[in-house]
């Protein structure tokens, strides 16, 4: 009986728990808690409260019925049906968890980051990314080379060990890992993988974003935002239709073109007189091989004499 009564507290901790998250949170991240330790978590929920943010875990089941119950509370009281509680009740599946918080979310992905453990390639999991092998000495005696052809990898016996040829890549992302490929990866001491939580959407203030979000910074935005000036620019000079982008563009054609007029007809303008002027003020260092080109004497062509030869009677004349 003591142990009904701790499981029930427990369900019943949740449930409050996720209610009250509910009801106080405007933004919250969904989390694959996949491969994650206990002992992950805890340091996590420890930095998360001092950022007065709340790491909620439970069954699904559990927590769906707990939000459904405020959506028909809404309901009942006839008042209109808050949009996030729809929202975080279909992001409830699979083995996913919750973070609420009121203040930035950035600051809460970098708690997440902070977490992140080395793991080896276990048997059936799907692999979260490729893994590639070295070329080079493995370490292993030549009796091992089984491991190698049985996973079609090139390897050579040198010096005693088994060496391989070239880089290869050993398994690819969201692959099964074979029992051939775990243990070679464990006879070799690579832990290819790391785990952590990884975030799979944003709520924020009702409204559901993908993960990339967060990774966006300012020189991000800034560099998207030039890129796009660029293009703006391009097709209005294309078109001939200026645009607040074009028109330097336009302005600074449009004087080269009176430049090179100038330059080709002597008529000169005081802007072009600048351009003159800076341009014969510029380092004699640049124009020395041409100058010396110009100074070096020219050899008169040597011009060769018409010499008559007697061809002394070839022809019998």
């Amino acid at each position: 009986m003591p142990l009904k009564q701790d499981k029930q507290g427990r369900k019943d901790k949740v449930w409050a728990q996720i209610q009250r998250c509910c009801n106080e949170y405007t933004k919250c991240i969904f989390v694959n808690v996949d491969n994650v330790t206990s002992k992950q978590i805890c340091i996590m929920r420890k930095a998360l409260r001092a950022v007065d943010a709340c790491m909620v875990m439970g069954k699904n089941t559990l927590m769906k019925s707990a939000v459904q119950e405020l959506i028909d509370k809404d309901e009942s009281e006839k008042k209109p049906v808050r949009p996030h509680l729809r929202i975080v009740k279909e992001q409830l599946k699979l083995n996913t968890g919750m973070i609420f918080t009121n203040g930035d979310l950035a600051d809460i992905k970098k708690i997440l980051d902070s977490q992140v453990r080395e793991a080896p390639a276990k048997i059936g999991i799907l692999a979260p990314a490729d893994v590639t092998i070295p070329a080079g000495p493995t370490g292993m005696d030549p009796k091992q080379t089984s491991f190698f052809q049985n996973l079609n990898i090139a390897t050579k016996i040198v010096k005693g060990q088994v060496e391989i040829v070239t880089e290869v890549l050993i398994i690819k992302a969201d692959e099964k890992i074979s029992p051939g490929q775990a243990a070679l990866l464990d006879k070799l001491k690579i832990r290819p993988f790391e785990y952590k939580m990884h975030i799979k959407n944003v709520l924020d203030n009702s409204k559901l974003y993908p993960a990339a979000v967060l990774s966006i910074t300012p020189q991000s935005i800034l560099a998207a935002f030039g890129i796009g000036v660029q293009n703006v620019a391009a097709v209005s000079l294309s078109s001939g239709y200026a645009t607040q982008a074009s028109v330097h563009h336009s302005v600074l054609n449009a004087f080269k073109h009176l430049a090179c007029a100038s330059f080709a007809s002597g008529f000169s303008f005081k802007e072009a007189d600048k351009l003159k002027a800076s341009a014969g003020s510029r380092p004699a260092a640049a124009g020395a091989p041409v100058a010396a080109a110009k100074a070096a004497p020219v050899a008169a062509p040597v011009v060769e004499e018409e010499v008559d030869v007697d061809m002394g009677d070839l022809f019998g004349y």
